[in-house]
């Protein structure tokens, strides 16, 4: 992988990461509620609501959108360079996919949240002409932490935050959209959901999204 797509990825991610501060700025563009990105590579309906809180925040390559509700949800965009093209003709888009996911984007959670771990994942060939859908855990990875205090105002334990990836190629880019299950940390004491029941509403909430995609061909996809 050349140098300029792992600092891409690392900066992509970190912003995953840290975003909520918003000032204002994007590098992308809105048309009315649609969210347009810097390449022109996709539009997408966006998923939250300004007057209401909503923040949107943007780089060359990632968007990222949340309120104080329910949403935390990123959507990076990487320009394929010829190696990573030979990576995927050469292992196939299934494999390519997970190589990508845990050799970049989980080894970048990992550096700022130690621990994290990938739970499972599953190959999707029906949607977007083939996705990966991956699940991860980031001990101290939430982005709704703040919600989490006592009654002295004392921090608790920190939230292992959950998230879901949606991986796949289009265009000659390869597309990671992620989203954090918030009810983690803001239905913390009385949270009890199991984990497929975890999985099952994260991939409906990715696929409902993906639907939504409107690709530089025009094109829009629905699961």
């Amino acid at each position: 992988m050349s140098s300029r797509l792992l600092c891409s990825i690392a900066a992509a991610t970190a912003l995953v990461a840290i975003a909520g501060a918003d000032d204002g700025v994007l590098t992308g563009r809105m048309e009315n509620d649609v969210y347009v990105s810097p390449t022109g590579q996709f539009k997408i309906p966006a998923p939250v609501l300004t007057e209401l809180g909503g923040t949107i925040t943007d780089s060359d390559s990632v968007v990222t959108f949340q309120d104080n509700y329910d949403t935390h949800l990123s959507i990076a965009c990487f320009e394929m360079d010829a190696a990573q093209k030979w990576e995927l003709d050469t292992l196939g888009l299934r494999d390519y996919l997970l190589h990508f996911f845990t050799n970049f984007v989980l080894t970048n959670f990992q550096a700022r949240f130690p621990k994290s771990t990938i739970e499972s994942a599953r190959f999707m060939p029906d949607l977007l002409d083939g996705t990966m859908i991956t699940f991860a855990l980031l001990p101290g990875g939430s982005s709704f932490e703040s919600r989490n205090r006592i009654v002295d105002d004392q921090p608790q334990t920190p939230v292992v935050a959950k998230r879901g990836t949606l991986l796949f190629v289009r265009n000659r880019h390869v597309y990671v959209v992620s989203s954090e299950l918030a009810e983690r940390a803001t239905q913390r004491s009385t949270y009890n959901r199991t984990v497929e029941q975890e999985n099952l509403l994260l991939t409906e909430r990715l696929t409902t999204l993906a639907g939504r995609f409107i690709f530089a061909d025009n094109k829009s996809r629905t699961p």
